[in-house]
């Protein structure tokens, strides 16, 4: 636990450090790289990222940051922008991670060439059979409630072939909607079935993005049943939630890039903070990593908290997993709404950060990383 709680707050100043880098370049171009009209010239760009897997970093002479934005190159680029995208964000969340837990297969789906073609996806049970997993099955009965409520949006559902199955006739939407158990809806769908939430995008009005799949499945030899959401990542998808979340990202940098730059205010940053959520919000969704995509969303909303000068000097509730809250809610304003009624009144300002040393430089080697993360004081 302490280690985990080490790298997290590592890799939270790590961020900080990196974006508020690069929002204070966008800054200074802003107010001098603006149109006769007042809009912004702003470029796209991308990096050019060799790997966001750990790609060989795997020797104490590695280079730690060596697939991420140098610091310096941000300022070289003769475009003189910020050229950071949403995976340079992340980027440090997942390498921390990688090292913290090397047995964990914590990368990048988009990287994992044939899995990610056939649509690999990640799989979290809350029922097991005729066991109760202790970690998930708190979420079960709003999982459940939100599987109901969009079977009747649609009156059917998915079979483990893909095929749809009509539920409009014989009063099956009227029995659905009275079950109380997953046991109770397989018996009215009649087989193993899913259906899918979605995200409401806020990049692309009126589009939606496909969210996780609510399955429920019969255990061999009737012993019980596996509830879970299975959240499948085909290249379509991946497109799909990119550019949603490109879209955020560049949302929040002009948020806080404005006239809110550098303030001290939390009142005046309120549109930094929902801008934050909502990339949060959609990063959950969309669950880019094989594994460890709630605790590296969680460090990068803490890392991005701190860019903007904001601490969060509380624990999340007891109960509430965040990931969770991301993924069944269908709308980012709920999740947002959610999140903020606990998130905003444990933020303080906090510009002491700043003096640290810079963490990329510190540990510039996976072994340096290694060590820091080994060493205990009695």
């Amino acid at each position: 636990m302490i280690l985990q709680h080490r790298m997290a707050g590592l890799a939270v100043i790590e961020i900080a450090q990196k974006v508020s880098k690069a929002w204070r370049i966008e800054w200074r171009n802003s107010t001098k790289g603006t149109t006769k009209n007042g809009k912004k010239n702003r470029r796209r760009e991308r990096t050019n990222i060799l790997s966001q897997n750990r790609g060989g970093a795997g020797c104490s002479s590695s280079s730690f940051s060596e697939t991420s934005t140098g610091y310096a190159s941000l300022e070289d680029r003769s475009s003189g922008r910020s050229i950071l995208s949403w995976q340079d964000v992340y980027s440090p969340a997942v390498r921390w991670r990688q090292i913290s837990e090397p047995c964990d297969p914590v990368v990048w789906v988009n990287k994992l060439s044939e899995e990610f073609n056939s649509g690999f996806g990640s799989h979290t049970p809350m029922v097991l059979g005729q066991a109760k997993v202790v970690r998930y099955f708190p979420n079960y009965e709003r999982t459940l409630t939100l599987a109901k409520s969009i079977i009747k949006d649609k009156l059917s559902v998915r079979s483990k072939k893909d095929k749809v199955i009509d539920l409009s006739k014989d009063e099956k939407i009227e029995k659905i909607m009275r079950a109380e158990t997953c046991d109770e809806l397989h018996n009215i769908v009649g087989e193993d079935f899913w259906v899918a939430t979605w995200c409401d995008s806020t990049g692309s009005e009126g589009k939606r993005l496909e969210g996780t799949r609510i399955t429920c499945i019969q255990k061999p030899g009737r012993l019980g049943y596996d509830f879970s959401i299975r959240t499948p990542c085909t290249p379509a998808r991946w497109s799909d939630f990119d550019e949603e979340m490109t879209s955020a990202w560049e949302a929040l940098c002009t948020a806080y890039c404005g006239e809110n730059y550098g303030s001290t205010e939390l009142d005046a940053l309120e549109t930094v903070r929902d801008a934050i959520l909502r990339m949060t919000y959609y990063w959950y969704n969309f669950m880019p990593l094989a594994r460890g995509t709630a605790v590296t969303g969680f460090v990068v909303l803490l890392g991005l908290l701190l860019a903007a000068n904001m601490e969060f000097t509380e624990t999340i509730p007891k109960g509430l997993q965040i990931d969770w809250e991301a993924i069944l809610n269908v709308e980012p304003g709920s999740f947002v709404d959610s999140v903020k009624s606990w998130l905003y009144p444990s933020l303080k300002i906090n510009t002491s950060w700043r003096d640290h040393t810079e963490i990329s430089s510190a540990f510039s080697t996976t072994g340096a990383v290694v060590a820091a993360l080994s060493t205990y004081n009695d």
